[in-house]
């Protein structure tokens, strides 16, 4: 029978373009909890009544305080994992040409990719409410809550809040790669999350593989996976990108 992570290397080593989707359980081996799922932070707070703008507006120092304060401390010190850096080296091959992720670590910046489309934006700035000036997150003073710019205008993070919209350029690009892979690889989640979850089947719909790695089955994986590949990312990615080396290098 066929290793699958060699299967894999096979169709990823053939393929002419292939893109990625990722999400949080990619970065949980990076000690960055997920937000859903067990064990995860909304299971502690309820999302809407601190991650929904309109909390933020109403009481920016709250939601601050009870969430944003934190995702700054453990964002400050999380450092890709295998999981990210094996994206970033498929990239290097010249087979992966794009990562789309939901998650807002900049950890595939970090890493090395080069071409991500984050879907809910990224937590590395924060934008003032006032003045739209930009600030680097590990630069903000966490002396005074909640942080201010230097206009006096209230900093908020450049991510998406429950009850705002995606951003355009990122849900259109995210379908027209979609549109046009020949592989998708389904990394670290289980695509529930709309629309982000769409992208999978608008692949499958024009004819890509779905290859899944993830920890155990999800609702994709016996719906439109072809090949699930079970385990966490930072264990797999490694060796499929040496497999994948290997067809590359030889006659």
């Amino acid at each position: 029978m066929t290793d699958p992570i060699e299967h894999a290397a096979d169709i990823l080593s053939k393929a002419k373009s292939t893109v990625a989707l990722t999400g949080a359980g990619i970065s949980v081996e990076s000690g960055i909890p997920p937000f859903r799922g067990k064990g995860g932070l909304w299971e502690k707070i309820d999302p809407m009544k601190y991650a929904h703008i309109d909390a933020f507006l109403d009481n920016p120092e709250t939601v601050w305080k009870v969430l944003i304060k934190d995702m700054k401390t453990l964002l400050d010190t999380a450092r890709p994992n295998p999981g990210h850096t094996g994206l970033a080296d498929m990239e290097r091959l010249g087979i992966l040409k794009t990562v789309i992720t939901q998650n807002v670590d900049g950890l595939h910046q970090m890493a090395g990719s080069c071409d991500v489309i984050e879907f809910h934006g990224n937590f590395a700035w924060q934008s003032c409410l006032d003045c739209n000036r930009r600030v680097e997150t590990s630069q903000v003073d966490l002396t005074r809550m909640p942080p201010r710019c230097i206009c006096g205008g209230i900093l908020r993070p450049d991510c998406v809040f429950f009850g705002e919209m995606i951003p355009d350029e990122a849900l259109v690009r995210s379908q027209q790669v979609s549109a046009a892979c020949d592989v998708m690889l389904v990394v670290g989640t289980s695509a529930m999350v709309q629309p982000a979850a769409t992208m999978p089947f608008i692949a499958k719909d024009n004819g890509a593989v779905i290859i899944e790695i993830n920890p155990e089955p999800t609702p994709l994986t016996a719906r439109i996976s072809n090949l699930p590949l079970l385990g966490g990312a930072g264990w797999i990615m490694p060796r499929l990108v040496e497999a994948i080396r290997r067809r590359l290098t030889c006659p």
